[in-house]
């Protein structure tokens, strides 16, 4: 049958598609469907009953099958969209007559569960996990879309790794595509059980300062990313998407921004902006004005600071330091002590920690509240794997400003995003803000 030709040619990539001829009686019937959302065995056990029963009893087969579900016509853009629907499509090969049935949908694997590591503020809370066929259904859920593209790769020798790549085939920039495939073609042989694997799959740079992709749990989050043109990754055992590829609006929008009102929304992702500019400039601020160019500042404001700073006896660039190695250890104790104690051991500690330093004159009053500030507003952004970045750039002004001031952090911002304009990353620049377009099309 030529509709039933073009379905299985649409399908031909899809790790999940099934197509299977069954004789039942005297009859033959195809019946094709998604493994992922559709539980095979149960649901062609639940057709074939009824058609042997009427088979036995002498009645019309093709009135009972009638009565399993609903004629649909037979062009293809009509099966295809049935099909992504979740149903059952069955034909009929003597007469070719097709109907929908309804199927035993499939059970997870695995209980979805909530997210470990994104929060979602009105949107769902399911969260993808390492089962890559409930990683599917979820983006399914979210996405019905008969233009979603989904293909399977098989990777490694001795241990051997799914990956899942899915992209919306009318958004995807068609160089980027064409970057990304050849990639993946080209080392099916090697081993992925980690990020790092992945990235050297990828060619990324070993020594790159940002993020070449983002991870989400939340399934709207990746739609999103499909929605803009990005590509979309499931690798077995790990349990989240991987967008591709990433850019510098990833920092600020959030696919939950969207539950406000636009006035809340845009002020949101101001407010991530500044946060994020405050990570970066706060510590090399104070360090270029305490030590460099207090000439700057108001007499009544530097003497404050210099009456803070009276008893402290290092230089204000290792008093910055010495404070910020302490609240980087603080956070890494964050994520590795177990969820039930970790928050209430750190909070405490730092507390304790915090003043005492303050009394035993190692560093200033302001620093404390200055570099505080700056932790808070490194968590504001979108992602926690930017952050790492914030982190990093800030120490890059940090020592700029020690050695050259105010100058010193003007400079390194300069360095920065000279930096960051010249990343690319599968061809789409990093400095694009809403979609991503390879260079051709930029």
């Amino acid at each position: 049958m030529a509709a039933m030709d073009e379905v299985n040619s649409h399908f031909s990539s899809y790790p999940d598609y099934v197509n299977q001829k069954l004789q039942i009686a005297s009859d033959t019937f195809t019946f094709a469907g998604l493994k992922s959302l559709i539980n095979f065995p149960q649901t062609i056990y639940m057709v074939r009953d009824p058609l042997l029963t009427a088979s036995i009893g002498k009645l019309e087969l093709i009135d009972v099958f009638f009565s399993l579900g609903h004629k649909i016509p037979g062009q293809p853009d009509s099966i295809i969209s049935q099909i992504m629907d979740g149903m059952l499509v069955a034909v009929h090969d003597a007469s070719g007559i097709i109907v929908s049935i309804y199927p035993v949908p499939q059970p997870n694997s695995r209980p979805i569960s909530m997210p470990t590591m994104e929060n979602s503020i009105g949107g769902a809370t399911s969260a993808f996990n390492e089962d890559l066929e409930a990683n599917i259904v979820l983006l399914r859920s979210h996405l019905n879309c008969p233009d979603l593209k989904i293909q399977a790769y098989n990777f490694g020798g001795h241990v051997k790794s799914r990956v899942i790549l899915c992209y919306i085939d009318n958004e995807i920039d068609p160089h980027l595509l064409d970057n990304l495939t050849k990639k993946l073609e080209a080392h099916q042989k090697t081993e992925i059980s980690n990020l790092e694997e992945f990235a050297h799959i990828l060619k990324f740079s070993k020594y790159s300062l940002v993020n070449h992709y983002m991870t989400y749990e939340l399934p709207q989050n990746a739609v999103r990313a499909l929605k803009n043109g990005k590509a979309v990754l499931f690798i077995e055992r790990v349990p989240f998407s991987i967008a591709l590829p990433s850019i510098f609006s990833d920092f600020f929008i959030s696919e939950d921004d969207m539950n406000h009102p636009p006035i809340y929304l845009w002020l949101l992702r101001s407010l991530r902006f500044i946060g994020a500019l405050l990570t970066l400039i706060l510590p090399g601020l104070y360090v270029a004005l305490v030590s460099v160019n207090p000439d700057v500042l108001r007499f009544e404001l530097a003497h404050s600071i210099a009456r803070s700073r009276l008893d402290v006896p290092y230089p204000a660039i290792i008093e910055a330091l010495l404070l910020l190695c302490i609240l980087e250890l603080i956070m890494e104790a964050i994520i590795r002590l177990p969820g039930s104690i970790g928050p209430t051991i750190t909070m405490v500690g730092g507390i304790v920690l915090g003043q005492a330093v303050v009394d035993a004159k190692l560093v200033s009053n302001l620093l404390i509240i200055i570099l505080a500030a700056t932790t808070i507003a490194n968590a504001v952004v979108v992602g926690f794997q930017n952050t790492y970045s914030l982190r990093l750039f800030k120490y890059l002004l940090l020592f700029m400003s020690a050695f050259l001031g105010v100058l010193g952090l003007l400079s390194g911002l300069l360095i920065l995003c000279a930096y960051i304009a010249g990343i690319r990353t599968l061809g789409v620049p990093y400095l694009q803000l809403f979609r991503a377009r390879g260079e051709k099309n930029v």
